[in-house]
């Protein structure tokens, strides 16, 4: 005779489990934002200024539409050398990420850990209501996991 199940009866999350942790509990709420028309070498100042890796760009009306990065700041600077064109017109809206993946803001914050592993990014914007409202970062999942460490995952 074999074993049917290894999982007894589970018992319904308690208060304060981790079922109930969202996103929107861990995410960045004051963001560092860029504009389409602002230079790359303008981002780059700001990328080191305030020591970040990169940021989501957004138009006038607060709607996200794209990311731009350390890594496509790098790949701009590559280029134009290797061309021997100048920075100073290198404008963001065409270096940037423009199909930008996002995560709502009631997730499970557990479960964007996977997303991270899935997608490889380092940062997803939130979107409520068609404009940008926060974004959470690997850090900000280590910071939750950290908060959870006397619980059971």
């Amino acid at each position: 005779m074999g074993i049917k199940s290894f999982i007894g009866r589970r018992a319904k999350p308690q208060k304060g489990s981790s079922e109930k942790i969202k996103v929107s509990d861990y995410m960045t709420r004051n963001l560092i934002t860029f504009k389409p028309d602002q230079s790359v070498l303008e981002v780059i100042e700001i990328l080191l200024k305030k020591r970040i890796s990169g940021g989501p760009v957004i138009n006038d009306k607060n709607e996200l539409v794209g990311i731009i990065s350390e890594g496509d700041c790098m790949k701009q600077l590559s280029d134009c050398r290797y061309h021997n064109h100048p920075m100073e017109d290198v404008k963001v809206e065409l270096h940037m990420i423009k199909n930008v993946d996002t995560i709502d803001g009631e997730m499970n914050v557990l479960d964007a850990a996977s997303k991270f592993l899935e997608s490889k990014h380092r940062r997803f914007p939130i979107i409520e209501n068609g404009k940008l409202v926060g974004q959470i970062s690997q850090r900000d999942v280590l910071r939750a996991a950290m908060e959870l460490k006397g619980q059971s995952w």
